[in-house]
């Protein structure tokens, strides 16, 4: 089957959705790819808020310097300088379409604190923010006639001139660039053909690589892996932010407690009752998400413990339930009264602050591919990503893409009508799917136990090595048998997982997320760690 677009948005969070809406605003016909329901998006998991500049008691320059400090020394300047200065308007077309911040009863917006951040400056719909805007955004593409949403449709990979230049190509000058993609209908389980002359990556992150992640199902790295394999440059994979504060549970998925509740006046503390964060850095229980992180990390191992606690019970009852209704609610179902109990928490894996190499207008080096959101490296967060900046980051750099990809559909480029169709072959449907859950179970663990918070050279040998075997036999799988999502997912997992502990190899000191025992120190060479197929 053959389907024809000016721009395709692989991803429905909230950077595939607002840049969705600005393409099709300027008359561009825009199909959005999604392998699950719309709704289903790390955006939609997003608790906490989007950092802007909103308050006269703040500017921007405090906000970068927050920002760049975060980052550790690996942050593009200009990027953070860029990003930060278009929050403000970005935050203005989220009201427009419909996004109601939570307000003070004056009327003034209500501004959430972060670790990491010297002023309140986080917006939020009490501490469901993600869903609220992805529901919002979501209503406006429903509204929208020049916007068709497929859900449960999978992007197996992308389509380029380079790959296909032996066929027949009309026009063909030379230059590598979009022509497409190869997507499963989940629903007839045929692999169909979608042509664009633009595509945009917003398929979010790689979380489920780990054992342990805030992350939904669907963050298994799929626009990273299809732009690696496509020759696209991947930039900074090693840095892993695990949120410290995860609810502990013996589950994979745990549930997030936002680091808003420490903004609040929450104490993290030890099985003792003893609050260490004092230990470990002179903001205390306000440090960075690495700092704290790690921190926690070294209480466990310290005392053999499963988790430490986080301690509310200094907050009014009043904010816990106006604030942090959802929250509240969860533990409530957990059997803890955040009155008089403590909140058992563990650091699980986050957010990936590398991802796709972007410019500042979501370009990538190949010619007409987009990439925005999670599945992107900007440079805004080098080495560790500063609380609430990442939604902000989403919309900003949505609508520099959407601006970039109307400009360059304007060019006089023609490509094919016709692109080539999937071939099965005489391929069957797999009778040893064991294979499947048992390498993506002993990827996970791989990961956890050797790529996770502290890191050694010998640790991350060992998992390259176990990777090298995942890889050969999952690639000899995919060649035998026709693909399914299972299949697919795991592909990507594996080829991520690899770049990330690629990444972390090259990078021989410590820096931000990335923590190596074998390395303590800052290397004063900084640079970016970076990787194409080809």
């Amino acid at each position: 089957m053959f389907n024809k677009y000016d721009v395709i948005v692989v991803g429905s969070g909230i950077a595939g959705l607002s840049f969705a809406l600005k393409v099709a605003e300027a008359g561009k016909q825009v199909a959005i790819i999604t392998k699950k329901n719309s709704a289903e998006s790390n955006t939609n998991y997003a608790q906490g808020g989007i950092a802007a500049v909103t308050s006269q008691s703040d500017d921007l320059e405090m906000h970068i310097r927050d920002t760049l400090d975060a980052g550790d020394g690996l942050c593009d300047p200009l990027a953070v300088r860029e990003i930060l200065r278009d929050g403000p308007g970005s935050i203005d077309e989220l009201v427009q379409c419909g996004v109601a911040f939570t307000q003070l009863q004056d009327g003034r917006v209500s501004l959430g604190k972060e670790g990491g951040h010297s002023k309140r400056r986080i917006l939020h719909v009490k501490d469901i923010t993600g869903k609220a805007i992805e529901k919002a955004l979501l209503d406006a593409v429903d509204n929208s006639s020049l916007i068709e949403t497929m859900e449960h449709h999978f992007a197996v990979d992308l389509i380029t001139s380079k790959k296909i230049s032996g066929q027949d190509l009309d026009n063909f000058d030379g230059v590598d660039r979009i022509l497409g993609l190869y997507v499963l209908n989940e629903k007839t389980q045929k692999v169909e053909t979608f042509a664009a002359s633009a595509v945009l990556l917003a398929t979010g992150g790689i979380g489920q690589i780990y054992e342990y992640t805030t992350n939904p199902s669907i963050a298994t790295g799929d626009g990273i892996a299809m732009a690696y394999r496509a020759g696209v440059e991947v930039s900074n994979m090693e840095f892993i932010q695990f949120h410290p504060t995860a609810f502990y549970t013996t589950q994979a998925e745990r549930f997030l407690i936002s680091e808003a509740v420490r903004g609040e006046g929450a104490i993290l503390r030890n099985l003792e009752g003893e609050a260490f964060m004092g230990r470990y850095d002179t903001r205390q229980d306000l440090a960075p998400r690495d700092i704290v992180a790690r921190a926690i990390d070294a209480e466990m191992k310290k005392s053999g413990a499963r988790h430490v606690w986080l301690d509310v019970r200094s907050i009014p009852k009043a904010t816990l339930h106006e604030r942090f209704p959802n929250i509240y609610e969860y533990c409530s179902k957990q059997g803890i009264a955040l009155e008089e109990d403590m909140i058992p928490v563990v650091p699980a894996a986050h957010y990936l602050c590398g991802g796709v190499k972007t410019q500042l207008n979501a370009r990538t080096g190949l010619t007409g591919l987009y990439a925005c959101g999670e599945v992107a490296c900007t440079g805004l967060h080098g080495a560790n990503r500063l609380a609430s900046n990442s939604l902000l980051e989403a919309v900003v750099m949505a609508k520099r893409g959407a601006v970039a990809v109307l400009e360059d559909l304007a060019k006089s480029y023609q490509k094919s009508e016709l692109l080539p169709d999937w071939l099965d072959g005489d391929l069957h449907n797999s009778d040893e799917r064991v294979i499947l859950t048992h390498n993506r179970d002993e990827l996970k663990r791989i990961l956890w136990d050797y790529v996770s918070i502290v890191r050694t050279d010998k640790r991350l040998e060992r998992a390259r090595t176990r990777i090298e075997v995942l890889e050969r036999e999952i690639n000899d799988y995919y060649w035998d048998f026709k693909v399914d999502v299972s299949l697919l997912e795991l592909r990507n997992m594996i080829q991520v997982a690899a770049l990330v502990v690629r990444c972390a190899i090259q990078r021989k000191e410590s820096r931000g997320l990335h923590f190596t025992l074998d390395h303590t120190q800052k290397s004063e060479r900084i640079k970016d760690s970076s990787l194409k197929a080809y």
